[in-house]
This record gives structure tokens, C-alpha cells and sequence, in this order.
């Protein structure tokens, strides 16, 4: 497996960005000033955007990973956690904390959870009120947006 950082034509992977967000003027507002990842295993397989979000109340960095996302026939390979856990690794001297923003949808929850991430807080209603047609996943509309933290401090436990 190899992961590269696209610095240029980050547009031509919106395919796969579109996967984990569903509406491409949401992805404009952090492709360009992201960090975009592609990993690839003889093709590309998985892409995320990383963006820094500044610095929390404690004055720590703090960074999100933005559209993870693997294509369908190459999911349940392993290629998205190993995605994550690199950029995790990549901004661990970097930051204090890493974010991630998902559906209130129950297996995508447990994936992030399964890869070190825990509940930080939820934005009621984010979906519905800024997406413009309502998106489902398994047959139910997502409503919220759930956050999820990792700590990128090798001795410091999650809270």
C-alpha cells in the first residue's frame, strides 16, 4: 500500500469524496484548504481530507478528518482504517487532538469508535439544515452530526 498527498487537481478524485459527503459545494469548503490523502494498493482505494481547525481551549491543535471514504467493492479490506490510522500518525506531533464528523448512522459510528475514536458532541440537525436534499443511509434519514475525538498524545487517555 502507498499513501500520497495530492497537492493539485484535488477535484479529480470528487468521485470518492462524494461517497462520504454527498454534496459537492460542502466539499469545496475544506478540499482547498485541506490535506488530501489517497491510498492506494495497486489502485486507489481510499482518499480523506484533514483540515486544521485551530486551536481548542487549551490552546492545542486540533485537526479533522473530512470524507473518508473507500470505494464500495474495496470497503470492509481494511484500506479506511489504515487510511486513518496514518493521518492520525502523520499529525500526531502536530496536534492534540484529532475530530471527525459523521451521520447519526450507527455503523459508521461504531467504525470510528472501533478505530480509537470516542463521542465528543453532537450538532442537532446539522444534516437537514444544511444539505439540500435529504440523505439516508440503510433507509434512515440522517438528522444530526455526530463528532468523534482522538487523542493524538501517545500517553494521554481519552475522556
Amino acid at each position: 500500500m502507498e499513501i500520497k498527498i495530492i497537492h493539485q487537481n484535488k477535484k479529480d478524485y470528487l468521485d470518492l469524496l462524494l461517497l462520504a459527503d454527498e454534496q459537492e459545494d460542502m466539499i469545496d469548503r475544506y478540499l482547498e484548504r485541506g490535506t488530501l490523502f489517497a491510498l492506494h494498493d495497486g489502485d486507489l482505494k481510499s482518499t480523506c481530507v484533514v483540515t486544521h481547525e485551530g486551536f481548542n481551549e487549551k490552546g492545542a491543535d486540533t485537526y479533522e478528518v473530512q470524507s473518508l471514504a473507500t470505494y464500495p467493492q474495496h470497503q470492509k479490506q481494511g484500506y479506511g482504517r489504515y487510511l486513518l490510522n496514518y493521518v492520525c500518525e502523520v499529525y500526531k506531533g502536530e496536534g492534540r487532538t484529532m475530530l471527525v464528523g459523521t451521520g447519526d448512522h450507527l455503523p459508521s459510528i461504531s467504525f470510528y469508535e472501533r478505530s480509537g475514536f470516542v463521542l465528543s458532541h453532537r450538532v442537532e440537525n446539522y444534516i437537514v439544515e444544511h444539505y439540500d436534499k435529504p440523505i439516508y443511509e440503510d433507509g434512515v434519514q440522517l438528522k444530526d452530526k455526530v463528532y468523534l475525538r482522538r487523542s493524538l498524545q501517545p500517553d494521554e487517555r481519552q475522556c
